[in-house]
């Protein structure tokens, strides 16, 4: 099943410029959506992952499946002040300015292998803080995999020397 055709591409959205990856398109689709997450699933299996980090917000809705089918828990990395409990916090670069992602302090405990799922790689720093957060829990990032990833923006180069796994490709603008 070619994953490409169920996503489409919104022109100058949310800019001028920007030819943004529309997933709702292969979310709608059942056969689609479910092939996507056992190929996310697929890439984390036979690696002992024992927690599933999903980035806010649509990292939740791959990561929380792939969890599921890895048998392992799921951890959200959320926007600031969204956790009820204590949290610790990593910012990262955004293009004008700067963002953070928190995490439960006791979501990841010390040498737990934790797989880190989103649907889009960019740039990376939203991925890149994901990891650090696991990494100031004392977990153990096997791994990072995307739905799309955009190979122009080299986003892969700030998530060294971590796997990377990401299930289509954009080249180009």
């Amino acid at each position: 099943m070619n994953l490409e055709n169920y996503i489409r591409t919104i022109q100058d959205f949310p800019k001028p410029g920007i030819g943004f990856k529309d997933i709702t398109t292969l979310l709608k689709e059942p056969a689609p959506f479910r092939e996507a997450v056992q190929q996310l699933t697929d890439y984390f299996s036979g690696k002992g992952i024992v927690k599933v980090v999903g980035i806010e917000a649509r990292g939740f809705i791959f990561g929380a499946p792939v969890a599921l089918n890895l048998q392992a828990g799921f951890v959200p990395a959320r926007k600031l002040k969204k956790l009820p409990a204590a949290a610790v916090r990593e910012e990262y670069q955004l293009e004008y300015g700067t963002d953070a992602l928190e995490m439960h302090v006791d979501a990841i405990t010390k040498d737990e292998k934790v797989a880190i799922v989103d649907d889009l790689l960019a740039t990376g720093g939203t991925a890149a803080a994901a990891a650090r957060l696991v990494e100031k829990l004392g977990g153990k990032v096997a791994g990072l995999a995307f739905l799309i990833e955009l190979d122009f923006l080299n986003g892969r180069r700030k998530l060294q020397p971590h796997e990377v796994f990401s299930l289509l490709h954009v080249v180009s603008e």
